[in-house]
């Protein structure tokens, strides 16, 4: 039943959240952009700048990759819009930074679900590495120049008062953004809760958790990952974690297929500007965090029946 206790209730959850990624988002959006105007950032990209080659790319797309990773996909395409780049190799890049971008934000936000931290940024940055390599090795297409024409404009500043004044604006609108956002989602969470929903979602994606090798308590956090992805949805899966009372393996294989494949929808519109079959993309994407967490998941299984065996007979 709905009262004025369920809008409360979201409310409460949905500031304390925002609060909470808040303290992450805040620091990290200042630090990144001030880094951006000193020459750290172009000491990154120089030292990455020979390995382009190895995934058929220029040099100068290593612009692209540290900003993607270090900022975020807009930054990245954004600078994708600036180069001269074959559809090939807009497509490699596009794929990468599906797989691994905002990677300060979304592991330090990912690392409050209680998953250690370099297991995002290794599954995140290895499917990226592998998935590149791969469309550079086995696709012969995409040799056309790619058509896009839109430059995106960026703010100019002038002394380090300025670049600290656009960090701070761009940390209170990043957190202004994820309030709009978390504060009805945690509401209509709490709604669905009360109006008894989120079992019956959750029992619906149950093939598929069971497919993944996790119960189904996880199909609430697969929605909203899926949905709205690691920054906005992480305040329904640190919510589902404490409530569901979720295993430590349905948490690292939950954690694990989302860091992959991610707020589906939002992502993957963002390239459409940039010309390519974005089906193609949101295909991949799914394939490579579906594969990597039914191995991960095969593997954790092994682990457990050799230690219960182990235990067995150590008793005997």
């Amino acid at each position: 039943m709905v009262t004025r206790e369920t809008w409360r209730q979201g409310i409460r959850t949905g500031v304390a959240t925002t609060y909470k990624l808040g303290k992450v988002i805040f620091p990290i959006t200042l630090l990144v952009t001030i880094l951006q105007h000193t020459p750290l950032l172009g000491w990154i990209v120089r030292l990455f700048e020979p390995m382009m080659g190895m995934f058929g790319l220029p040099g100068d797309a290593a612009v692209v990759l540290v900003l993607g990773n270090v900022l975020n996909l807009y930054a990245a395409i954004g600078a994708m819009f600036t180069m001269a780049l074959e559809v090939k190799q807009v497509f490699i890049l596009s794929i990468m930074l599906s797989f691994s971008h905002s990677l300060p934000i979304e592991t330090a936000i990912a690392s409050k679900i209680g998953v250690k931290s370099w297991i995002f940024i290794t599954v995140r940055l290895g499917l990226a590495i592998v998935s590149g390599l791969l469309i550079h090795l086995f696709w012969n297409g995409g040799g056309e120049m790619a058509q896009y024409g839109m430059v995106p404009q960026q703010e100019a500043v002038d002394g380090w008062l300025s670049i600290c004044l656009l960090g701070v604006k761009t940390a209170c609108l990043a957190i202004v953004q994820l309030a709009i956002i978390v504060i009805p989602l945690m509401m209509g969470i709490q709604l669905l809760k009360d109006l008894k929903v989120l079992p019956y979602l959750a029992r619906k994606l149950t093939p598929f958790t069971r497919l993944l090798g996790v119960s189904e308590n996880t199909g609430v956090t697969f929605i909203a990952g899926l949905t709205f992805g690691i920054a906005y949805g992480a305040g329904v899966i640190i919510q589902a974690a404490k409530e569901d009372n979720l295993s430590k393996k349905d948490l690292y294989l939950t954690a694990i297929f989302l860091v992959a494949c991610h707020a589906v929808i939002e992502d993957t519109l963002l390239f459409v500007p940039l010309g390519i079959n974005v089906l193609y993309l949101l295909l991949l994407r799914v394939v490579g965090a579906f594969a990597i967490t039914v191995a991960t998941a095969r593997i954790w299984s092994l682990i457990e029946a050799r230690s219960r065996q182990a235990k067995r007979e150590q008793m005997l």
